[in-house]
């Protein structure tokens, strides 16, 4: 496994295939072989003749795992993606990020426009910009002394999920206390990034596609037929949507 430093953070990643490249950017409590190996992304982007790469966050799967809220801002978490294209010596990609990566994905796009030939935000709509989507009580979700003691529903699900994996729980509540950063209305309107926008028509967690599209210059959405949050990373629906967004720009 791959692997480099950022200041004292090491980041895991996976580089596979040749072509232009794309990176991917999991979510909250998951990782690049869960969000994107697991649900056949890695072999449906290389077999469109793309170079994929794709990171761990700090905190997940196995970069380096840190346990102070402030750690994961969301720009510091954008930062990390900037330094792995430095080290590849990537000066531009597609970026596609899914839930807390699709936050990332934004942020680096705003803050690093040169960066970002095309962003994808899977799993995340106005939430970019109110309501921040995840709440903090997930944290005390992680905290819990087992998954019986917990009794919200959305904290009980990435609970059990944080099980499933064998996450670092500690490392996951100090994640979803520091990373919940909203961008303004004004900022999102600033990105002018062709933007993909693609969410499960029965996702809860990620807000409007609509409300956010209608704020960016150059953005549309995808809808996902009947998929919640946890099921649409991996649908051929969000595949072949992405795979036709990707393709308009040669």
């Amino acid at each position: 496994m791959p692997t480099f430093s950022h200041g004292s953070v090491e980041i895991a990643y996976l580089d596979e295939g040749q072509g232009d490249p794309i990176i991917l950017i999991h979510g909250f409590a998951s990782s690049k072989d869960v969000n994107w190996a697991q649900t056949s992304w890695f072999t449906t982007l290389k077999s469109a003749g793309r170079r994929v790469i794709a990171l761990d966050n700090r905190g997940h799967g196995q970069s380096a795992k840190l346990y102070d809220p402030a750690e994961y801002h969301t720009a510091k978490m954008a930062s990390d993606v900037r330094a792995l294209m430095a080290h590849l010596g990537i000066g531009r990609a597609d970026v596609m990020g899914y839930s807390m990566g699709a936050r990332i994905t934004a942020f680096l796009a705003l803050e690093s426009p040169e960066l970002t030939r095309s962003i994808v935000l899977g799993g995340l709509g106005i939430h970019l910009v109110e309501g921040v989507g995840l709440p903090e009580s997930i944290a005390d979700a992680m905290e819990a002394p087992s998954l019986a003691d917990v009794t919200d529903a959305q904290g009980y699900a990435f609970r059990a999920f944080a099980d499933k994996t064998k996450s670092d729980r500690r490392a996951l509540a100090a994640c979803i206390r520091g990373s919940r950063q909203e961008m303004t209305r004004e900022q999102v309107g600033s990105i002018k990034t062709p933007t993909l926008v693609a969410i499960g028509t029965r996702d809860l967690v990620a807000g409007s596609p609509d409300r956010l599209v209608a704020l960016m210059p150059n953005a549309r959405s995808l809808p996902i037929p009947d998929r919640d949050h946890m099921i649409a990373v991996g649908d051929k629906v969000y595949k072949a949507g992405v795979l036709e967004f990707l393709a308009e720009r040669p």
